[in-house]
């Protein structure tokens, strides 16, 4: 049988092959659906494991949206100080505890569209939750996602909504999470490494070459 030529097909041989390499896991420390939600808004432009040191006294004290949403600002902004962008973090964890409170009876909803009307969450981090949190159909793209689809070309999109989008009808519902945060976040941090294992599904020595080539800066 012949290597597939379409990006469906090409997807879901290089999932196949990558799943093996990489554990299909969430970094972020959490213990229920909430605190991944909190975890996953401090984790902007921020590293999971400065994420991971900042979570264990800020759950502490403030365990449920209740106490989240009755914060002290202050006290809140130099809680998450060490992951950047403190206040606007700050105000978008006030500003969810408060929605979870007031529209979602103090529960973190399971749909994409309440998910992403909540302070500081787009479709990222809603995929995250839903995909992590509930075990429901989600394809969070992060920067490693949508770097190591477009090297693969599964697509040429470079806005993460668009990646996600054109990567859905590739993968099943059941295995977008572990698509995302197995075979293809965890490959995309070590590129070359993921490039070898995968490139025996292209059938072309010109789509070789670009990858190998595209590797070598990574």
């Amino acid at each position: 049988m012949g290597l597939p030529r379409s990006p469906q097909g090409r997807a879901r041989l290089v999932h196949e092959r990558l799943k093996n390499e990489y554990e299909a896991i969430c970094e972020l420390d959490h213990g229920n659906a909430f605190e991944l939600l909190v975890a996953t808004i401090l984790s902007a432009q921020c590293t999971d494991a400065r994420v991971n040191k900042t979570t264990p006294d800020l759950f502490r004290r403030f365990p449920t949206p209740l106490e989240l949403a009755a914060a002290d600002p202050i006290e809140l902004e130099e809680m998450v100080r060490s992951t950047g962008f403190y206040k606007s973090k700050a105000r978008n964890l006030l500003k969810m505890a408060n929605q979870l409170l007031d529209d979602h009876s103090g529960e973190v909803p399971k749909d994409l569209e309440k998910l992403v009307r909540l302070g500081g969450v787009g479709r990222k981090t809603a995929n995250v939750i839903r995909s992590v949190a509930f075990k429901l159909p989600g394809l969070p793209v992060d920067t490693h996602v949508g770097r190591l689809s477009r090297r693969l070309g599964l697509t040429n999109e470079e806005d993460p909504v668009k990646v996600e989008l054109t990567l859905n009808p590739m993968v099943p519902q059941n295995e977008r999470g572990e698509f995302a945060f197995g075979s293809f976040s965890m490959a995309g941090r070590c590129v070359s490494h993921a490039v070898l294992i995968a490139m025996s599904v292209f059938s072309t020595t010109s789509a070789l070459r670009r990858l190998l080539y595209e590797s070598k800066g990574s």
